[in-house]
């Protein structure tokens, strides 16, 4: 009957382990009826394990004023309660929102008491700890290094482990179903809320989401879309209006295929270790040329102009990288000087850069920004 037990709950793990998204999961209401969480596509999610004895019990007026400023702005929380942590969630789900009514006058969303580790926990939270695991407490903060006190008591190697700690662990839910970030309930809400407020913004959550995309589905972009991002680009800021760029964007794939044979031919080895290697261009199906004047000047109008082309693909499901090297290739190798004679470049301009551009196939994680390096001056 054991092995029975554990068989099932291991097809349980990895059933829900190969779960597409947030929403291919249903849980249960506050009067017991199935909410598939499918209903909040393109909703920003904020989703808390909650208790009304904790310490911690207070963090709901924040997050009551957290849903006021931003609900109408596509944010939702959605809250959980769960006894499983020093037993400071009493009661039927009917008590607790009755509590939280009174003493807190909640209007955001609350569903069925659930558990959210060991063999009974919900398959959501199962998928969200897989998604972002424990990174620590903040030990410099005094309520972090109690924290992380009281547990290392019970299990020293606590913090090697993707359990939800205590309650009001909070998990942010981009609205196309990403697992953002994971905060403790020692985190500071002020860093929670702009960390909403860049995901209820579609300019700030653009930028935020933005990652340089390193491989590519095999599907060219329309040319419709090619213009929309073009059009974005050249409407960047450019001083006294002056516009010093030039724009080349190739669709012809024969073009691309042949450029890139010739890459190929001098870089043997190169390619031969990438197994993946489909073109020169990180390969992507699209290229957008960025050209500046030849004898300089332009390259800051011309940064500009990338960074708006890259954040409007962003904000429609375009994945980019920008590209030097391959510039460097084309400009200095003879045999692909037919690439450069195709795009039609003034003799008084130079190709600067390229921005390869197509539908990602991967969504890298995004790497550590130094605020550090912010200072301000008031």
């Amino acid at each position: 009957m054991q092995r029975m037990l554990f068989s099932l709950m291991a097809i349980a793990y990895v059933l829900t382990l190969s779960a597409q998204s947030i929403y291919d999961f249903k849980v249960k209401d506050d009067v017991g009826l199935e909410v598939s969480l499918s209903d909040y596509k393109g909703k920003v999610l904020l989703i808390v394990n909650t208790a009304t004895r904790c310490g911690f019990t207070p963090q709901y007026k924040e997050l009551e004023a957290l849903y006021e400023k931003y609900h109408s702005e596509g944010l939702e929380i959605l809250d959980f309660p769960c006894n499983q942590f020093g037993q400071q969630a009493p009661g039927t789900i009917q008590e607790i929102h009755q509590f939280c009514s009174a003493n807190f006058d909640i209007q955001f969303l609350q569903f069925d008491k659930i558990e959210v580790n060991g063999a009974n926990e919900h398959p959501l939270y199962t998928w969200l700890k897989a998604q972002k695991g424990f990174s620590g407490f903040d030990v410099t903060d005094q309520r972090g290094k109690m924290m992380d006190g009281m547990l290392r008591k019970q299990d020293a190697d606590y913090d090697k482990k993707s359990d939800i700690k205590w309650n009001f662990t909070k998990f942010l839910v981009s609205r196309d179903g990403r697992v953002l970030k994971r905060y403790e309930p020692t985190d500071k809400m002020t860093d929670i809320e702009a960390d909403i407020c860049m995901e209820v913004n579609p300019v700030l959550s653009s930028i935020m989401a933005r990652r340089s995309i390193r491989k590519y589905l095999d599907k060219p972009v329309e040319h419709e879309k090619l213009e929309v991002v073009v059009k974005c680009g050249i409407n960047a800021p450019s001083g006294m209006n002056r516009q010093p760029w030039i724009i080349r964007v190739v669709e012809n794939q024969k073009l691309i295929a042949d450029v890139t044979e010739v890459f190929k031919t001098k870089n043997a080895d190169m390619v031969k270790r990438d197994p993946n290697f489909k073109n020169m261009f990180r390969n992507a199906p699209n290229i957008i040329c960025i050209c500046t004047p030849a004898k300089g000047g332009g390259e800051l109008d011309a940064g500009l102009l990338g960074e708006n082309m890259m954040l409007a693909a962003q904000s429609l499901g375009l994945g980019t990288c920008c590209l030097g090297g391959p510039v460097r290739f084309i400009k200095t190798e003879p045999e692909a000087k037919f690439f450069l004679d195709s795009l039609e470049i003034p003799e008084d301009y130079q190709l600067n850069y390229m921005i390869a551009i197509g539908y990602p196939d991967e969504q890298p994680e995004a790497k550590p920004r130094d605020a550090g390096k912010v200072k301000y001056i008031k």
